[in-house]
């Protein structure tokens, strides 16, 4: 049952992409490409399923006639941005993307996603990390994962590149499982996890679950630490992890060093020496850097692109639509304005003229006119980057829910009145700025715009991300409304499990019974087709309250830029995910004269 749902799964999955002049962005697990990930999918009759996901041996870099590194230059420091500091180093301890981001450097999972040369975002599937094997019992519900026997941590007391075993396993479990972890409730499915002997993690799940492996995959949940990070070593301030890179200096507000991890267990592997994360908050310096020949990749955002490309001619040019989820959210005082009747949150979504903020945030027309292909989805509660689950909300399937997200101030008004706030009322609108970059932040102060043009009245709260955005307002804690990225999540049902269950991060502490019933169902429905229709009842039912009142920062098409001396770039992975420095960087190369 389990193998014959996922050649389902992964057949259905088969889409076809479109690239600009042949570049392909990295992600490069830099804060600063935040906002490219997934490409302008468009469904196709491709055949072929991959089957079961199961993990692969490690690359061998060793060339051949068809090896596609044969040609590559080893060495070299690759050099790239962040828009800050992580809160902290420790993959447990805060939900900053800038913490997962160098995550993915040092840390290793059990699973990540078969990136290579040729392999397209839409045929992504798990495959080993640090798992060599996987098998499930014929209902998907008991899950036997072996441990690559050549997986070693970094040689680096106190670890000293001892060799990975179950008990990293099951202490990191521990943390990803505990009270103090906010996206414990995203494995909840988990019966129970066994460890029979040092190579082998046995998983036991309370049902069978459409997402397993992609769960075990994403780079938001499960990193693999080792037992003296209780102790031999303070993970917030040092990494020692079996991922490629190893930090060699951390110098907060100025920079990160990493150097190759020689003993890496995928053979041959990274090509580069080395990686520099420049700490440069401001976008202008960035693209300043950028254009300088400082820097080897960066974020530009839609309307520089024509500029940048017409005076930098050698430059690799990518775009494409990320899978990130931007949204309004609010507060769970129930003697608040939204509270006491839906019809103030339809008044404030129907305020919102997401076609302007396409143009806003994205420079639609313009671009277009320049004759590059652009998206105009528009996002629901699953991002318009994720076709395979998500509902256009412009569309007849949307039904009656369409008109909540079309741009109406006059209707809006009425809903106001209707609701019993004929003159408005006042709140609290806050976002963080200089952490996701300059598009998010254009369109964030739209928002305040659209809001005063139904009378509803501002006071804005700028807050820093690391002292009050992320762990307070991100979390719920807060008063009056706010906008927000949501994670990019590798799969849709983290999406629907976050922000309608009993979750710590369900952000508007959201009590649906509709709702968590349809979040619960999706992870237990093997069927695609069957699957992908509670996506979009989720979708509709969302919209009829808009609990969560989707906006269009991250569905319009993103933009990184490359300097032509960085070879290989067509390795994609997980669209807006956090794993590029496992997934890509490893795999690029410098051919610099």
């Amino acid at each position: 049952m389990a193998e014959e749902y996922w050649n389902r799964y992964w057949k259905e999955r088969r889409t076809r992409r479109r690239f600009l002049g042949g570049a392909v962005a990295t992600g490069a697990g830099a804060a600063g490409l935040a906002l490219v990930g997934c490409g302008d999918d468009d469904d196709d009759n491709g055949g072929g399923g991959g089957g079961l996901a199961t993990p692969t041996p490690g690359v061998d870099a060793t060339p051949t006639p068809s090896d596609p590194f044969a040609a590559a230059k080893r060495g070299g420091t690759y050099r790239t941005t962040w828009t800050g500091d992580p809160p902290t180093l420790d993959p447990y301890g805060n939900l900053s993307f800038l913490t997962k981001g160098f995550s993915a450097y040092t840390y290793s999972r059990l699973f990540k996603y078969n990136t290579g040369p040729g392999i397209k975002q839409a045929d992504l599937q798990p495959t080993g990390d640090l798992a060599e094997s996987a098998e499930a019992n014929p209902d998907g519900t008991v899950w036997t994962i072996k441990l690559n026997p050549a997986a070693k941590f970094h040689d680096v007391a106190p670890l000293n590149g001892r060799a990975v075993t179950s008990d990293d396993v099951k202490f990191s479990w521990g943390r990803a499982t505990a009270d103090t972890n906010t996206n414990r409730t995203q494995v909840s499915f988990v019966d129970k996890v066994e460890y029979p002997d040092a190579s082998t993690v046995k998983f036991t799940l309370k049902s069978p679950n459409a997402a397993f492996l992609d769960v075990l995959a994403d780079a938001n949940l499960i990193w693999i630490m080792p037992t003296e990070s209780d102790g031999g070593f303070n993970p917030a301030q040092q990494a020692i992890g079996s991922g490629p890179w190893m930090l060699e200096s951390y110098q907060p507000s100025v920079s990160f060093k990493w150097k190759k991890n020689p003993n890496w267990h995928f053979n041959g592997f990274p090509l580069m020496d080395a990686v520099e994360g420049l700490i440069i908050p401001e976008y202008a310096n960035r693209i300043a850097q950028f254009q300088a020949g400082n820097i080897d990749v960066e974020g530009i955002t839609a309307e520089d692109i024509v500029n940048i490309k017409k005076s930098m001619p050698n430059i690799n040019l990518y775009g494409e639509v990320s899978q990130q989820l931007s949204f309004l959210f609010f507060d769970s005082d129930p003697a608040s304005p939204w509270a006491k009747d839906p019809r103030v949150k339809q008044a404030i979504s129907m305020s919102i003229d997401r076609a302007g903020i396409m143009d806003l945030g994205y420079n639609v027309s313009k671009l277009k006119a320049e004759g590059l292909d652009v998206s105009e989805r528009w996002n629901n509660i699953i991002p318009a980057g994720m076709q395979r689950f998500w509902l256009d909300p412009r569309s007849a399937d949307q039904g009656e829910s369409k008109k909540f997200f079309e741009y109406n101030v006059a209707e809006a008004k009425a809903l106001l009145s209707a609701a019993g706030f004929p003159d408005g009322f006042e709140l609290t609108y806050q976002y963080t700025a200089n952490r996701y970059g300059a598009t998010f932040n254009a369109i964030a102060e739209a928002h305040i715009a659209f809001l005063n043009d139904i009378g509803i009245k501002t006071t804005t709260e700028v807050q820093d991300y690391s002292s009050k955005y992320i762990t307070q307002t991100f979390t719920g804690n807060m008063k009056g409304v706010a906008f927000a990225y949501q994670t990019p999540f590798p799969e849709g049902g983290g999406y629907a499990n976050r922000m309608f269950t009993d979750n710590p991060l369900n952000h508007s502490k959201i009590k649906d019974p509709e709702l968590t019933d349809l979040a619960v169902k999706q992870q237990a429905e093997l069927d695609p087709a069957k699957r992908k229709e509670l996506f979009f009842e989720i979708q509709r039912k969302n919209a009829e309250k808009m609990h969560y009142i989707p906006s269009n920062s991250g569905a319009g098409t993103g933009w990184a830029g490359y300097q032509g001396y960085v070879k290989n770039i067509n390795i994609q992975t997980v669209p807006g995910a956090y794993s590029g420095a496992t997934e890509e960087l490893p795999f690029l190369w410098l051919d610099k004269a």
